[in-house]
Formats: C-alpha cells, structure tokens, sequence
C-alpha cells in the first residue's frame, strides 16, 4: 500500500479547506495511506477524518520564536526520525509555503506540489520533484482537489464531501432548547461585524425561541463575548474550549452565524446551518463552500445587515417548523481536565460562575 504524507499544517480555516481532497483520496484511490503533518494547535481535526491513517504534529508557531533552542533542535531532530521511519513513498504539499515545502523536505520521499505559478509562495517549487498548475480562480477547496486529483491520477467527484461528523459532547451550560453559536471573533478587526448587530441578532433570535452562545479565545475575545452575553437575553458567554469541543459545540447547533474564521468553515464541514459574515474580504476565494446549508453574506466593504442574515436563516432552517429539542449529548472533555466551568443562565442574561452568589 502506497504511503502518502499530506501536508498542510495551518491556518484552522486552511486545514479545513483541505478535507474534501482527503475524502476524494479516500474514495478515488483506496490504496493510498494517508498521514497528515499538521500545526500541533490544529491536530484534533484531521484525527476526525477516517481517511487519516496518522496525525504528526508540528510546532512551528512555538519553534518559529526560538530557532536555535535546544528544544527547537531536539523537535526537528525527532520529525526527521518520525518521517523516516515512516518510509513515505510520496509527499504532497497542499500548502505551497517555503515553510511547509521544508517540514515535507525533512521527509526522504518523492515530492509532489504546486508550480511556480500556482503556489503561493514560489520558491516552495525548489523542493518538489513533480508539480502541477491549478488556476487561482478556484476557491480554496477546489485547488486543495484539483492538485491532489493531478498528483495521485484520478478524476474527482462532483460533489464536495469534507468526511467529519461532530464528536459527541455535552456541558451542563448548554440551554436545553434550540441555540445558534454566534462566532464574533476573528483574527482581524477590519473582519469584525458591528457589535450592536451581534445585539440585534441575538435579541431577534431571543424572540423566537433561540438562545445564543459565544464563545471566546484571548481576553479580548472573552471581554466581547461577556459584554455581548449581559446584553442579550437567555445568552451564554462560553468558557474557555478545546478544538475537539468547539466541534462538538458546532454540530449540535441549530444553526451558526459566524465572521471570516475557522470555526465558521468548521459549522460548514458539519453540515449545519452556518451564515459566514464578510466586510473586508471576498467569498469567492474561501467563503463557505460546498454545503447546501451554507451561506456567504456580504463582502469586501459590503457590511451584512441584520436583516440580511435573518433572511438566511429563515432560508437555511425553517425556523418556525423546527421543534425545540432539547441537546443531549456525552461530555468528553481534554486528557487530564474536567469538564469547563458553566456559566449559569440567570432571568434575561448571564452570570459569572466566578463572581460573588454564584
């Protein structure tokens, strides 16, 4: 059986994109073996896709800050040994960076990735021995397919299949009747939708039966999502999760409205309902994509309305059709951790588990 090392390490909306050409190697060319070498943060979703024989984790967000330490050299040391061991007999570099381009070099293998035209950074092509032209045009899922297709000789399937179902979970947090996930923050603040929209929506939302959850990464992110929870009725500013439980969050949703970010292209390979905010960059190019329950609303310096996602949504769920089932699910929380902290619904809004009374 032919061994394969994937290679497309980060960012979470990246990796994403890379799933449906995972399922098409899955499907098209069942003799292939499939390892995928991936940003160490991100490790928990290709571990989803039973087409992933082995995750190998890197770290070059930690190793990029401390080249030289002995600890950067002792890692790198044992990714060589890792991939030798593995005796790939082919590697294929989905992300076409100097840096990914240089891990899969580390790999004694037949190198396979974009031309010089195609990658985004070309000097990637010095460490290929076989490349291939995919146009820029394409949205991002499409070119992760269209090179795979060229590179292991088949024909991709029309339809776009991201191959993950959500793990189960449950937190006592979580409202018993329908909740939409409201996924306000981003990496840029020119991709931030307005916060009294995020009021707006939550309170329309509200009124109809659904209650909204926020969840949060840095303390800035938090200090929204806590801000944004007093302000609207029946919400929940979410502790703290892993990316296993995001996931799990997700796919238990009634629906995900969500700006530019990973998460939101998570909601869409699950197959819920999701709305993907866009204000300052184009959908065409890595919008949501592939899924019947997903839409793209906005874009570069064209703000969504309030109004706007509403009408998605009644589109996307058929909201006053659905019943209000309440979430029952399993816990799993991280190695070693209980599960998060809850923050308790208290009458219209919320209440730190941590504050005085609680």
């Amino acid at each position: 059986m032919p061994r394969l090392l994937l290679i497309k390490t980060s960012s979470l909306g990246d990796v994403i994109h890379a799933l449906p050409a995972l399922t098409d190697i899955q499907r098209q060319r069942p003799d292939v073996q499939v390892s995928w070498m991936v940003e160490e943060s991100f490790a928990a979703l290709p571990a989803l896709h039973s087409g992933v024989h082995q995750v190998i984790a890197v770290a070059t967000r930690r190793w990029r800050h401390h080249w030289l330490a002995a600890q950067t050299r002792g890692d790198l040391r044992r990714l060589r040994q890792q991939l030798i061991q593995a005796r790939f007999d082919l590697s294929l570099d989905l992300q076409g960076l100097i840096k990914s381009a240089l891990l899969g070099a580390l790999a004694p293998t037949h190198h396979l990735g974009y031309d010089r035209a195609s990658a985004r950074e070309p000097l990637a092509c010095w460490t290929y021995q076989e490349t291939f032209a995919v146009p820029w045009s394409l949205h991002a899922v499409q070119r992760n397919r269209m090179l795979s297709a060229k590179a292991l000789g088949y024909e991709p399937e029309a339809e776009v299949c991201y191959g993950i179902d959500a793990p189960s979970w449950y937190a006592h947090w979580i409202p018993s009747s329908r909740y939409v996930v409201l996924l306000h923050a981003t990496s840029r603040a020119e991709k931030e939708w307005p916060e009294p929209h995020w009021l707006q929506l939550g309170q329309e939302l509200y009124e109809r039966g659904i209650h909204a959850i926020l969840p949060a990464g840095n303390p800035t992110e938090q200090a929204r999502a806590r801000r944004l929870a007093h302000a609207i009725p029946g919400a929940v500013a979410a502790p703290p999760l892993d990316l296993r439980q995001l996931a799990g969050l997700l796919g238990q949703a009634w629906a995900v409205v969500g700006v530019d970010t990973g998460l939101t292209h998570l909601a869409c390979a699950l197959r819920r309902p999701v709305v993907a905010l866009f204000t300052a960059t184009d959908p065409l190019a890595t919008g949501v994509f592939g899924s019947p329950v997903a839409r793209n609303c906005g874009g570069k310096a064209r703000c969504p309305t309030v109004s706007q996602v509403l009408q998605h949504l009644q589109e996307l769920t058929a909201w006053d059709r659905a019943p209000k089932t309440p979430v029952s699910t399993v816990l799993e929380p991280p190695a070693g951790q209980g599960p998060p902290a809850a923050v308790q619904l208290s009458g219209s809004g919320w209440r730190d588990p941590g504050a005085s009374g609680s």
